[in-house]
């Protein structure tokens, strides 16, 4: 079922198009990510969906509110962390917590959020002394604080170190598991990997692709290969490489290989040659990403 409904959403800027017909739907329950260069209009799509800015045409339901006409009614079921969230240095822990449980009709128990994101340590301290994982679960704790029933969650991981940004990947993988339909706004490639169940990629105002990470890739970049090595005397593999499923492609220049395929084509070539006895030598596995499919379907490098 889908709880987000955006249909020919137009926007203009001083006479510039910003939004020119964005439409898609997200289903209940998944993470869903937006992808997109500076100024295609991804912030714009998703302000809109909040509530927070109002587009020039179209239409937007979100769990089948209108964001501005019901703006008051929605505002209870949604929890948004912006990309600039920021809050004064002096404030504790608890106090952004209690505050922010304040806005809600019936807010979760901010005590309880302290203890599921490792916070309670840090309940009296002042958010100027938080480190950047710290203030990343205590954004995560405020947009959850209502208890909502979907999340937004824009440039989450922006600015953390490598270790800061997987514990954070696991932090909105419980808030998926949580049955809390997620929107997923990132400059980070393999995060979209890693989390999105679909991706939407907007480019020049339009949605330009929408599928799951691994099928962008496919439809836009093609098959991936993998190359090895015969040893001396290895009997010809090219009719049983062939036979083995998401193989598209065998050939043979000597004693090297190259395998074109699809899909986990690599590992089955892998586990077929092992089980006939063929220890291929210089295994290598040219894989196509999600960068590669964002370069092919908007014509210009991914900016990091």
């Amino acid at each position: 079922m889908s709880v987000i409904e955006v249909r020919d959403l137009r926007k203009t800027y001083s006479g510039r198009t910003v939004l020119d017909g964005v439409s898609f739907s997200v289903d209940e329950g998944e993470v869903f990510g937006i992808l997109g260069p500076n100024g295609a209009g991804k912030t714009t799509t998703v302000e809109s969906i909040e509530g927070l800015r109002r587009p020039d045409s179209g239409t937007i339901r979100v769990l089948g509110h209108d964001p501005l006409r019901d703006g008051a009614a929605l505002r209870e079921q949604i929890g948004v962390q912006l990309q600039q969230s920021q809050l004064p240095d002096a404030l504790k822990v608890w106090e952004a917590l209690d505050l922010y449980a304040s806005f809600y009709a019936a807010p979760r128990d901010w005590r309880q959020l302290l203890d599921e994101w490792g916070l309670t340590e840090q309940c009296n301290a002042r958010f100027g002394t938080l480190s950047g994982g710290q203030k990343q679960r205590l954004f995560i704790a405020l947009a959850l604080v209502g208890d909502p029933k979907v999340a937004f969650l824009d440039e989450l991981t922006t600015g953390l170190d490598p270790q800061a940004r997987r514990n954070t990947w696991a932090l909105i993988k419980r808030i998926r598991d949580s049955g809390v339909t997620t929107i997923l706004v990132s400059h980070h490639m393999d995060e979209v990997e890693e989390l999105c169940d679909r991706v939407a990629v907007i480019d020049r105002g339009v949605v330009a692709a929408l599928d799951t990470p691994a099928g962008l890739v496919q439809r836009s970049v093609g098959a991936a290969r993998m190359r090895f090595t015969l040893p001396a005397g290895a009997a010809d593999p090219m009719d049983l490489v062939a036979g083995v499923a998401g193989v598209s492609e065998v050939v043979r220049d000597g004693d090297r290989v190259s395998v074109t395929g699809h899909g986990e084509f690599a590992s089955a070539v892998t586990a077929t040659l092992a089980a006939h006895r063929v220890l291929v030598t210089d295994l290598r596995i040219d894989r196509r990403s999600l960068e590669d499919a964002f370069i092919a379907i908007t014509g210009r490098p991914f900016d990091h």
